[in-house]
């Protein structure tokens, strides 16, 4: 990886998440406040939250509280899940590199995901995944303001926690 770390691939159909792990690296060598990354990165958390709610995994426990209510202003469904130290651990059992990309066991998809892209954030740097594989396509009809197709999951809520950094930024 980009910043030397070696990942065992144990699934070529989660390759996602290697390339949203450099844009990490490369995203923090900036020093950023905070990044926020957005991405369909697992069918767990569609399986674990249904079709119109992300998750959201973070370092940040303010942060995690934060986007859920945010989005909830926007009008998205977020929860918040946990990057637990058993997933998180489990992201370092490889026996041939620094890391392993996936879990060999089908549990905690979306948390295991996290645990190894948290691998990636550069320290000091407030962080939040928002998986959005189960509301950024809808095959039904529409409802809400949500179209039938690509939904831009997430944009209101990027929109809305941008704006709302920059006000307190200002006060």
């Amino acid at each position: 990886m980009a910043n030397d770390k070696t990942v065992e691939v144990l699934n070529t159909d989660a390759e996602g998440r290697l390339v949203l792990a450099d844009g990490l690296i490369l995203a923090g060598q900036d020093k950023p406040d905070l990044i926020v990354d957005v991405a369909t990165l697992t069918g767990a958390c569609v399986v674990g939250l249904g079709e119109r709610t992300s998750g959201v995994m973070s370092n940040d426990p303010d942060l995690l509280r934060e986007i859920p209510a945010i989005a909830d202003s926007a009008g998205e469904a977020m929860w918040p899940l946990p990057i637990t130290s058993e997933l998180a651990d489990k992201v370092k059992e490889s026996k041939v590199a620094d890391l392993a990309q996936h879990n060999p066991k089908p549990v905690g998809g979306a948390l295991f995901a996290a645990a190894f892209l948290r691998e990636f954030v550069a320290d000091g740097v407030s962080w939040a995944h928002l998986d959005i594989a189960g509301p950024s396509y809808n095959d039904g009809e529409r409802y809400g303001y949500t179209p039938h197709g690509g939904t831009g999951a997430g944009v209101r809520t990027l929109v809305r926690l941008a704006a709302d950094r920059a006000n307190n930024a200002q006060s």
